[in-house]
């Protein structure tokens, strides 16, 4: 459990590999981080290969890296847009540790964005959440001169990101104008989607290093921060919950919220993705390994794909 906690804080997200290394599958990671520390050391230059970096505040923090879509199209038939909110227990992170997101969503035709946000101390959950609505206002506002499509957007997340991606498509008072735009929402193994169960389910050590600096002891701030409490409003009207299949609370987190969401009306899945790794081994891996060969989810993911470039 030690393990478990310190590397949810870690969210250990690195860059994409060289293209001319063969993408393992999610149970492979091992070989893959053989050569992890040369990985840490370079990853902020590779990671950022190909992008464009915008502010959409004051902080450092609040940046967005945007890979725009590889190919050429006009005004009338716009790629999507896939948004990245990265992990780190609400407690820190890198929007540049995106790793093959880009490459994955471009080479489907895509623009991808990955933002930055403030953290605790500095941010409350609440202000996170906020950063995250106004770094999707910002993306619109860029969508003519950067060639995609302002109103359809698939927004994602990893663990904390996760959280945060499914607020955002729940409660409008974060995204504002920009909350229809959200056609399709992917969160990756979060656990924190009904905050009062998740203080229930989380063990000693990760309740005192991060659910409670993050939601606090007030059980009516926690009920608000929780998605589930929010479901049934304007929900985003398409869901693909990921997690790992041996995490009980991401499990149950994730079953819970996309049942939910069903019997409110929206389409909603979610999928375990099989593992031969640790748990928290394997909490990286499905973050890391996303979209690339061998990905267990690749066929989900790319179905609700489909469907976002289908809607009208």
């Amino acid at each position: 459990m030690l393990l478990a906690s310190l590397l949810v804080l870690m969210q250990a997200n690195p860059p994409a590999a060289d293209a001319a290394t063969p993408r393992p599958a999610i149970g492979r990671v091992r070989e893959r981080r053989r050569g992890a520390g040369l990985e840490r050391r370079g990853d902020r230059s590779m990671a950022v290969a190909g992008a464009t970096r915008m502010s959409y505040g004051a902080s450092e923090a609040q940046r967005i890296l945007l890979w725009p879509a590889s190919r050429t199209v006009s005004a009338s038939t716009r790629p999507p847009l896939a948004v990245y909110v990265h992990g780190g227990g609400w407690q820190m992170g890198n929007p540049e540790r995106v790793s093959d997101k880009p490459a994955f969503f471009n080479g489907q035709g895509w623009a991808f964005a990955s933002i930055g946000y403030r953290y605790l101390p500095e941010a409350p959950v609440e202000t996170q959440a906020a950063d995250v609505g106004a770094a999707l206002r910002h993306l619109r506002s860029e969508a003519a001169a950067r060639g995609y499509d302002p109103d359809r957007i698939l927004l994602m997340g990893h663990s904390a990101g996760a959280h945060l991606a499914a607020l955002a498509a729940t409660d409008p008072q974060y995204a504002g104008d920009a909350f229809a735009a959200i056609r399709g929402v992917i969160p990756i193994d979060g656990a924190g989607y009904d905050v009062p169960l998740q203080m229930r389910l989380a063990g000693r050590f990760m309740l005192q290093r991060t659910y409670r600096p993050a939601f606090g002891d007030d059980a009516a701030r926690q009920r608000a921060l929780s998605p589930m409490t929010h479901v049934g409003g304007r929900d985003a009207p398409d869901w693909l919950l990921l997690f790992v299949t041996a995490r009980d609370d991401a499990r149950i987190q994730s079953d819970n919220l996309a049942s939910a969401l069903a019997s409110n009306g929206a389409r909603a899945q979610s999928l375990g993705v099989e593992s031969g790794n640790r748990e928290m081994r394997a909490h990286m891996a499905i973050n890391v390994e996303f979209g690339t060969s061998g990905y267990s989810a690749n066929d989900a993911v790319l179905a609700l794909m489909r469907r976002i470039e289908s809607a009208q």
